[in-house]
Order: C-alpha cells, then structure tokens, then sequence
C-alpha cells in the first residue's frame, strides 16, 4: 500500500449503502435494506476497513470526515459513535473537524440527533430535494414537506448548528415559480449551507432509462439556476461552487477539498479514494460495490483495493473538472502543487478560454470562470481533456 504524501488537506469518506427506497433519479452506490440487511457484520467491515486505510497515513491529520450513503441515518447514534470511535483510534483528528452526516427527512429514517451530536457527528446534510408535495412524489421520495421541518427543527433542538439542505431544480414538471417557492421555503429554516443543483438524468437510473414528461429544457432550467441565485444571495447565502451556497463561515470544508483536487481516504462499499503519494504519483482507488462482496471481500483479508495510477495526461482534465466549478478558480500555484505539473502544460488552453469569454485572469496567479463559463461549464471543462 502507497503511503500518502503530507501536502494537500487530507479528508475521509465513509459509506452506508442502505436506504428505505432506491429513487429512480439516484445513480449513487445505495441498495434497499431489508429485514436481514447486514448492518453489523457491515460496521465490522468497515472498521477493519478504516484501520487499514489508517496505515497509508503517518502523522497526516483528517481534516473532515463525511458519513454518506445510502442513508447513514438508518444506522442507530450507538452505531455511528462506534464508527467515529475507530477513526479516532487510528487517526490523528484535528480538533475543529468537520464531520458531516448524510440524514433523509422520513420520520422513520432518523434516531435520535442528540445521540448522533454526541457521537461526533457535528454537520448534518438534510436530502429534502423539494418542498413540493407533487414534485417529491414525482421523485420517489418517501417523506413529504412536513417531515423536512421536522426533521430540521429536530437536529436544531438537538443541538446541531451546522445544517446544509439539498435542493433539486428543473424537476419533472416543475414551474419557475415553484422552484422560486422551493428557496423560500428553504431560506425560512435559515440553514447554514443550501446545495443547490440541476437534476440530471444519470446512467444506471431508471430515470435514465425511462425518462420522466415535463423536464424542463436548458432555458428554463439557466433561468430557475439565476433566480435560485439572485434568491440566495438576497437571503444572505454566498455561492461558493456552481451548487452550493453558504452563510457567511458556513462553506462546507470536504466537498470544498474534493473541489480543490485535496486527498481523500475512502471506506466502504463503492467508496472512491484519490491521494497523491510519496514518490509523487495521484492514484484513485475504489472498494467493491455491492455490500455483501464488500463484507466477504474485508472479512477474508482481502483489503488491497483497486488502485490505479492517474497519467499525467489526465491529471490536468480531473483537476479542472473540480477546480472549475468553484467560484474564485484556482490558482497557479494550488494547480502546480495538487498535480505536480507545470503550468506551461496548460498556459495556451487559459488563454484560449479567456479568449472565448470562458475564464478571466484575477491576477498573476489566479484564473476563475466567468458568468459563461458557469453557464457552460461541461464546455469548459472539456476543453482541458488530454
């Protein structure tokens, strides 16, 4: 196993793959638990898996770590806290980190936040997608409006003052106005964080496979974008990346270092790993997808995992493809020191893009998309494939 080198922050992804309901939009590594879902023997995997993930780190300290699924939410606090407790065991955390926990708004899917606060976790990311009853059907989403002021009213009593909602636009049949009615409802729980995004359809979905009526096109779509932004901003929330708004102190710090071509550790099934090691090569790693073939695959020892290296011909395109979606760019200097190329290797391609209104010069070090290149952000990022 690499050892990583200490440069780039340093996060660790967990994944609970259960959920209540697979929703035909989700193209995420999630599977519908059952009565004889495994979850202990799971936890036990995932724990071995962590201790492993431990050893390609000396002295490196986890800077957030990210609990995802799935619904981790089905797991009880008790379970999450020993989670926690074996990170803590085999990590160097540091004292202010971030520790995010994916929670869906249905009644039955959530314990009892005060235990999960008292576990460690101390961020939730709240999916309510919508607060349009007919739009949350149309997604396959099992809660319905009420269930998401519940649920957040829960966690603030509970003691949770770090709260992001997920909100989806250009919904199946979805009017400018209700997605403008969808903010305002948000914005009224006044949040720390709101993820605000663009249904797509995904491969390996069913609304891939079946597309829903009514999606609306590109259009409508940049305008319920522009509104959701005018909308936010008003409400005092700062866009950060092309999806995601944040209170003043309140941007999320792992997503933020994905975003920024950080390292991230990964545990379990279908998790994705990517770090930069001591002889200077990026790899990408990934643990098998399906939760009982993850299970046998750590239980029988076999926790080497599928790594790859990263060419340096596709380095350039996976840092753009993240470090563009961020609203002040990236710099020069981030972009010699994530990859390890230098910046002549991409000098004509910034000048060609700036040239078409696609990216602006801030200064001698720093280059950022313009309004356009947000807009057409796929064009952009394409323009740095190898």
């Amino acid at each position: 196993m690499d050892l990583i080198q200490a440069s780039a922050p340093l996060s660790l992804y967990l994944h609970l793959p259960w959920c209540v309901s697979k929703c035909p939009y989700c193209d995420f590594n999630s599977h519908k638990a059952g009565e004889n879902s495994p979850f202990d023997r799971y936890i036990n995997a995932l724990k071995a898996d962590i201790a492993s993930e431990a050893r390609r780190v000396s002295d490196r300290a986890i800077a957030s770590v990210f609990i995802g699924g799935g619904t981790p939410s089905l797991f009880s606090p008790a379970q999450i806290k020993s989670i926690l407790d074996q990170c803590r065991a085999h990590f160097s955390i540091i004292s202010n980190c971030e520790i995010t926990m994916e929670v869906n708004p249905g009644g039955v899917e959530y314990g009892d936040f005060a235990g999960y606060l008292e576990a460690g976790v101390n961020r939730l990311s709240i999916g309510a997608q919508s607060f349009d009853s007919v739009m949350l059907q149309v997604l396959g989403r099992i809660h319905g409006p009420a269930e998401i002021r519940t649920a957040f009213s829960s966690a603030i009593k509970a003691g949770f003052d770090n709260i992001n909602i997920d909100l989806m636009f250009a919904l199946p049949g979805q009017q400018v106005d209700q997605a403008a009615a969808d903010i305002s409802y948000a914005v009224e729980l006044s949040p720390e964080h709101i993820s605000y995004y663009q249904l797509t359809l995904e491969q390996n979905t069913v609304f891939y496979k079946c597309p829903p009526k009514g999606i609306p096109n590109d259009d409508i779509a940049w305008a319920m974008q522009n509104q959701g932004h005018r909308l936010l901003k008003s409400a005092g929330y700062e866009q950060y990346e092309i999806s995601a708004y944040a209170q003043p102190g309140r941007r999320c710090f792992h997503n933020s270092n994905y975003w920024q071509f950080g390292d991230y550790l990964a545990a379990g099934a279908g998790a994705h790993g990517k770090v930069r090691t001591t002889n200077g090569k990026i790899i990408r790693y990934r643990k098998p997808s399906n939760p009982q073939e993850y299970i046998e695959h750590v239980e029988n020892g076999c926790l080497v995992d599928n790594s790859s290296d990263v060419a340096d011909k596709d380095l350039i395109f996976e840092f753009m493809l993240n470090a563009l979606r961020m609203l002040d760019g990236f710099s020069i200097g981030m972009f010699h020191e994530r990859t390890g190329l230098d910046s002549t290797l991409i000098e004509a391609k910034l000048r060609i893009a700036a040239e078409d209104g696609l990216l602006e010069k801030v200064d001698d070090d720093r280059w950022r998309p313009t309004n356009n290149g947000l807009r057409f952000l796929n064009d952009l990022q394409a323009r740095f494939l190898p």
